[in-house]
């Protein structure tokens, strides 16, 4: 038997153990470079005008805290003016601008709006790959904060007015632009104010796009193509206690409301969306397919978790924690269904919370919001500019059960809000939301700037009948 050699057994570790290194790094290279999907060619990249719009409207820093939405709506505001039509800055608090323009068609009411929010959440330099007010282009993709959420949809949007307004013909209707502030921190400075002080914003609008849609990928096509109707609606409130063990018992009497066992209500809308998602849903295909029957036949618990979300109100408890004067907080947020008065569930709470000796703070209170339908024109022809766009693909209602966006105040007004993302986002692109190297696809936000601009052209030069029918009905998913 031979023995081996010691130094020889070191050297043939010591090389396994670089060659090991040397992997992981170049996967991390690799990463980092931007090559997260399992097949990445990228394109090469011509700066055109709309990606440098883009690359300057990121370039300022709009974070929220503290906003400064003020220097984002000046550049809208120059863009505008640029092609002949008045635009006017507005400002709820100083710093705090909003962007308000509108184009004057042949007839009142029917009118368009294009609405974005200027704002995007923090985003500290530590851990992004480019800095991310920079807008830099690496493999076909430009990184920086807000280019999905969501100055990329804003500056298609700002393009396609700027259509209108170039082409100097009066549309139809109204087609009105607002770039809104605070949407990132409950909006307090933004639409709900504008609302309140500027009602004229809204005279004559019937139909709105905002944020909200989705475009699910597979293998770098579109596979769904979501058109959001509106979201859950909140109630945020804060539990204080002398002591830590009342929270706790507080929260575990909650518990059973984290997440039901049965739905509260299957909303029409809801059930469009779960009959139209079911096909690109392999392990839940057929629970969706027939929510009532799922139900029926006690299988509720085997729908995934968002979607059951979607058909119950509920509770969400944060962590507990000292408060200044020595004694505990606990963050609660009421989720309730979007038609959901939310006064009954509220005192509710309350009472729950006095039993138990805890004090409830009632912070923000939103709802109820009725959801938008799927049986408008306008509906309709966001279907139509989706299948032109991405071809033979399935278009339908989406619904969100977590956040909410502004929509919710135009819906409440009885506008007709539609979320609408006019170019696809990837698996990897969309988890740089509200997180580290949001990015977008430099080739699909083109093609977004020209669905945005074809959609938007063709509304307000074609003529429609009258009257349009609100309410909601269909069936879902549009092939």
């Amino acid at each position: 038997m031979t023995r081996p050699n010691p130094a020889r057994l070191l050297l043939i570790i010591v090389l396994g153990a670089l060659v090991i290194l040397v992997a992981r790094l170049s996967i991390r290279v690799s990463a980092e470079d931007g090559e997260d999907k399992a097949q990445f060619i990228p394109k090469p990249v011509v700066v055109t005008r709309d990606i440098r719009l883009l690359q300057q409207y990121i370039a300022i820093d709009t974070s929220n805290p503290p906003g400064n939405e003020t220097a984002g709506a000046q550049f809208l505001i120059r863009q505008i003016r640029a092609a002949g039509v008045s635009a006017e800055l507005i400002e709820s608090a100083p710093g705090r601008g909003s962007v308000y323009a509108r184009i004057r068609g042949k007839h009142a009411g029917n009118a368009l709006l294009l609405m974005s929010h200027i704002d995007v959440v923090p985003a500290p330099a530590p851990g992004w790959r480019f800095p991310p007010f920079s807008g830099t282009i690496k493999y076909n993709e430009m990184y920086g904060r807000g280019t999905l959420d969501m100055k990329g949809i804003g500056i298609c949007e700002l393009r396609a007015f700027l259509d209108i307004a170039i082409r100097g013909v009066p549309p139809e209707h109204d087609v009105v632009f607002l770039a809104a502030a605070d949407e990132e921190q409950g909006s307090r400075f933004g639409v709900p104010w504008l609302l309140a002080h500027r009602p004229d914003i809204v005279d004559g609008v019937r139909y709105a796009i905002n944020e909200g849609g989705v475009t699910e990928t597979h293998e770098d096509q579109v596979a769904y193509f979501g058109i959001e109707l509106g979201s859950k609606q909140s109630v945020k409130m804060r539990a204080h206690a002398v002591d830590r063990e009342r929270l706790q018992r507080f929260r575990r009497e909650l518990e059973p409301l984290f997440a039901p066992r049965d739905p509260d209500r299957i909303l029409p809308e809801v059930r469009q969306f779960f009959q139209a998602i079911a096909p690109h849903r392999f392990e839940s295909r057929a629970v969706l397919s027939d929510v009532d029957q799922t139900i029926a036949q006690g299988k509720f618990w085997l729908l995934p978790q968002g979607m059951r979300e979607l058909t119950y109100n509920m509770v969400w408890a944060e962590g507990i924690a000292p408060a200044e004067n020595g004694s505990y907080e606990m963050p609660l947020v009421l989720l309730n269904l979007p038609d959901e008065e939310p006064g009954p569930r509220i005192a509710s709470l309350k009472d729950k919370a006095r039993e138990a000796g805890v004090d409830l703070e009632v912070l923000d209170v939103s709802g109820p919001v009725p959801l938008t339908g799927t049986n408008t024109p306008f509906y309709r022809m966001l279907v139509e500019a989706a299948h032109k766009a991405f071809g033979a693909i399935d278009v339908g209602p989406e619904m969100l059960n977590g956040g909410m966006t502004d929509s919710r105040f135009l819906r409440a007004r009885g506008i007709s809000a539609y979320g609408f993302w006019p170019f696809p986002v990837g698996f990897y692109e969309a988890d740089g939301i509200h997180g580290l190297n949001e990015r977008v696809r430099v080739d699909w936000y083109e093609a977004g700037v020209v669905l945005m601009r074809g959609l938007v052209t063709r509304y307000a030069y074609e003529r429609r009948p009258e009257p349009e029918n609100r309410a909601a009905t269909g069936t879902g998913t549009v092939r």
